[in-house]
């Protein structure tokens, strides 16, 4: 029997749909409406030209997000390499034919549409390592040719994505897989002797940055070193964050973003525009609802009953996890200025299409939550406990 072959009554389409955690649903539209009035009082106050668009988007991203929940879950174990490599044909091709935009090569034009493979791949690399590791043992994944293979779906998209040059979705397409690894089952031993063996490589690194990156890194670690350049964005995202106070200037009372002190206060940083017309209680208001939201994505993971659906769910949600944090502690001054979107908040069309997919394949594994695949070799279920990190 192949690993998608499974033994489950059939349901249907009304069957499936009460199956599709509505709860999460509803938490992704709250989030989304946060961002078009966000976007609304960026604009000055204004539909276009961000808001409508951010909403139009949601309600497209939404009815693909429902197909991608009801497809049976095996439909997606057989097309994760597949998929995966389409989305590496997609990042390679950036580097032949891709659109330069604010002095780097991401997107690629297909016909009227422009997108960013680099985010595409995010959530490709999550369901090759769910199919790679699923229903295999702590031994079968810390063997050699396993880890190896592994470690090339990670290296291969994130060292691509590293030349574009865009190092901060470089970075997180590298902690998602590492993450992977790790539920995946292997030993922390593995991770030491590759942790020393990067920490070696941090010179090399360093070298090979270009200078803006450079100067990004030096600003983070001395503040007050380039206001008027480097520095500027952050800076004014702290005054920003700093003069919201706990409550806020008020809705479109924001002078940071609407005085054009804010740069991207739009996209990178909307979170600075929320801080400071809701203040501390607008800002813990968006964190509460990610919080919510990875809440519910682990717990979809924690109640599937095969391998592949736990990684994917855990996956997928950990990639969300990564773009919240990387974006709220590069706005507050924690990290060096990275450009990477407020899930569902930032303007941006092929990341919020992107994530609505990922949560698509979440929801998938909440509705065929009780399929039971079984292994190609030893025909042994691959249900729960065979993730070496479940143990």
């Amino acid at each position: 029997m192949k690993a998608w072959e499974v033994r489950r009554p059939g349901l249907g389409i009304g069957g499936l749909l009460l199956r599709v955690d509505w709860v999460l649903i509803i938490l992704l539209t709250l989030t989304t409406s946060v961002g078009f009035a966000m976007l609304y009082s960026a604009a000055g106050g204004a539909i276009q030209p961000w808001a409508g668009p951010h909403a139009l988007r949601f309600a497209v991203g939404l009815a693909v997000m429902l197909a991608v929940a009801l497809v049976d879950i095996r439909f997606w174990l057989r097309c994760a390499y597949p998929i995966y490599a389409a989305s590496l044909l997609l990042v390679i091709g950036v580097e032949f034919v891709g659109d330069v935009g604010m002095g780097a090569q991401r997107w690629l034009r297909i016909g009227p549409l422009s997108i960013q493979p680099s985010e595409i791949m995010k959530i490709s690399l999550v369901l090759a390592l769910a199919r790679h590791f699923h229903a295999r043992d702590e031994r079968e994944a810390n063997r050699w040719p396993m880890l190896l293979l592994a470690l090339a779906l990670i290296a291969v998209p994130a060292l691509l994505v590293a030349r574009q040059p865009d190092l901060g979705t470089a970075a997180m397409i590298a902690t998602g897989g590492v993450a992977l690894l790790f539920l995946g089952g292997v030993s922390w031993r593995v991770f030491a002797v590759f942790g020393v063996g990067a920490g070696a490589l941090i010179p090399a690194v360093w070298y090979r940055l270009k200078d803006y990156q450079r100067d990004r890194v030096l600003t983070f670690l001395d503040s007050e070193r380039d206001l008027a350049g480097a520095g500027y964005h952050g800076y004014q995202s702290k005054i920003g964050i700093g003069s919201g106070g706990e409550f806020g200037k008020g809705y479109l009372e924001g002078t940071q973003s609407h005085l054009g002190f804010l740069p991207e206060s739009h996209t990178d940083f909307i979170f600075t525009v929320v801080s400071e017309e809701f203040g501390l209680a607008g800002g813990l208001f968006v964190l509460a609802l990610y919080l919510a939201i990875m809440g519910y994505g682990f717990a979809i993971g924690f109640m599937a009953r095969n391998d592949f659906a736990r990684l994917l769910a855990f996956g997928v949600t950990f990639t969300f996890f990564l773009f919240v944090f990387a974006n709220i502690a590069m706005v507050a001054g924690l990290i060096p200025v990275v450009g990477v979107p407020l899930p569902f908040i930032s303007y941006g069309g092929t990341a919020m299409l992107t994530l609505q997919i990922g949560f698509g394949l979440v929801l998938s594994a909440k509705v065929y939550r009780d399929v039971e695949m079984e292994t190609e070799t030893s025909g042994r279920p691959a249900g729960p406990g065979s993730i070496a990190a479940m143990r």
